[in-house]
């Protein structure tokens, strides 16, 4: 079997993303429609910056949803087909079985992996981690900020003072420190999980307890419905097989695994806690000056005046009137923690060496990268493109922000 050309290869791919084109379609097309009933998120469509940077955004969210259920990938990551070792795009397979995929669109990496694969299985990597580390790391900054910014004194010197001595350290070294096996052994990153993951659920209680203060009928059977799926979220979360913390010295068990929802890898779950530990000082920093900005308003004194509680103008009066900043600086923050989870993935640190993460994926090619260059330049170039697409993305937002 011959080698594909260039043309087929391009043609063979776009193929292989048909249910990304076909959800884009559908996304831009009910985006249009009602563009003028969806508020900021509408008046994106205006901005020509914006709209570009939404779809290279949403093509890579396509992608790693399709390829979390195999729809794009030829070859499952990390199968290995002998023969096949750097072997440049567009390579058959030496001899095929029924029904397989027959090339390498990229090529294969040196140890006859496919490069599309791990390609597409990196990206359903990074979107599953960025958003999430990022929105969990606004929940610990805007629960902390809020307050801070809005009753200032001694609440708000002592919390700025455990921000500021968090980014004293080098976010990089500081991600370096947490990710180190010695740290991991000792358990840190879980206990770390157990403190930060709380967040959400006060976060909800207070949302809720604040809205709905004066309905106790409402308020009651919600907040417990809420609570128990939320409480139950964050233990299958902070746990591993069941277990809080599983060393050699220490077993400390938590939830059977009957009822564990789901279990997310040592690895990953050492990387999620350090990006929201890391993330968490800035967004508190931005929520504490717009709450002191803010709190001067006409209308929170309006708020005040009518008898409104503290917690119920900080997140019914406040924090709805800095979403604009916020939105802006949330696309921002995925965009530096992409990049920070492919340096961490490039320098071997908390993903298992094997994953197909972009970061993992480019430190394995770079051995080779004077001889073979296609290894590379696929994660590379997915990387940048959601990058670039965060950033444009975010300066959409920031323009029509401004123009409310």
């Amino acid at each position: 079997m011959e080698p594909l050309s260039g043309i087929d290869i391009t043609g063979r791919i776009l193929w292989q993303f048909w249910p990304v084109w076909i959800s884009l379609i559908v996304l831009f097309a009910l985006s249009m429609r009602f563009k003028r009933r969806l508020g900021l998120y509408g008046k994106l469509f205006d901005s020509p910056i914006g709209m570009i940077g939404f779809a290279l955004v949403m093509f890579w969210i396509f992608t790693g949803i399709y390829a979390s259920f195999d729809l794009i990938m030829t070859h499952l990551p990390l199968s290995q087909i002998s023969g096949l070792k750097n072997k440049g795009p567009g390579s058959p397979l030496p001899s095929p079985d029924p029904g397989q995929y027959q090339w390498y669109l990229l090529g294969g990496d040196n140890l006859a992996r496919d490069v599309f694969s791990r390609m597409v299985k990196g990206s359903s990597i990074v979107i599953g981690i960025a958003p999430l580390a990022t929105l969990f790391a606004f929940m610990v900054g805007i629960t902390m900020g809020l307050p801070a910014g809005y009753y200032g004194g001694r609440l708000d010197v002592f919390l700025s003072f455990m921000a500021n001595l968090i980014l004293a350290f080098p976010v990089i070294l500081l991600f370096f420190l947490l990710v180190t096996p010695e740290i991991v052994a000792a358990g840190v990153p879980n206990y770390m999980a157990t403190v930060l993951f709380c967040f959400p659920i006060i976060f909800a209680t207070v949302l809720l307890n604040s809205r709905y203060h004066s309905q106790p009928s409402v308020r009651t059977p919600l907040m417990s419905a809420v609570l128990v799926v939320l409480i139950w979220i964050y233990l299958s979360a902070i746990s591993t097989d069941g277990y809080l913390v599983r060393t050699e010295g220490l077993k400390i068990p938590l939830l059977p695994n009957a009822i564990d929802l789901f279990n997310i890898a040592g690895g990953t779950l050492v990387v999620f806690v350090s990006v929201v530990f890391v993330n968490s000082p800035t967004v508190y920093r931005i929520v504490r000056g717009l709450t002191m900005d803010i709190k001067t308003r006409d209308y929170v004194a309006a708020a005040q005046t009518r008898g409104e509680g503290p917690w119920y103008i900080m997140l019914w009066e406040i924090l709805p009137n800095a979403r604009g900043p916020l939105i802006v600086d949330f696309c921002l923050r995925i965009g530096y923690t992409t990049i920070l989870l492919g340096t961490l993935g490039f320098f071997g640190l908390g993903l298992p060496p094997e994953s197909p993460d972009w970061g993992s994926t480019i430190n394995d090619a770079r051995k080779l990268l004077s001889i073979y260059l296609h290894p590379a330049l696929p994660p590379a170039l997915a990387l940048l493109s959601l990058v670039l697409g965060l950033n444009l993305l975010a300066d959409g937002l920031r323009e029509e922000s401004l123009k409310d």
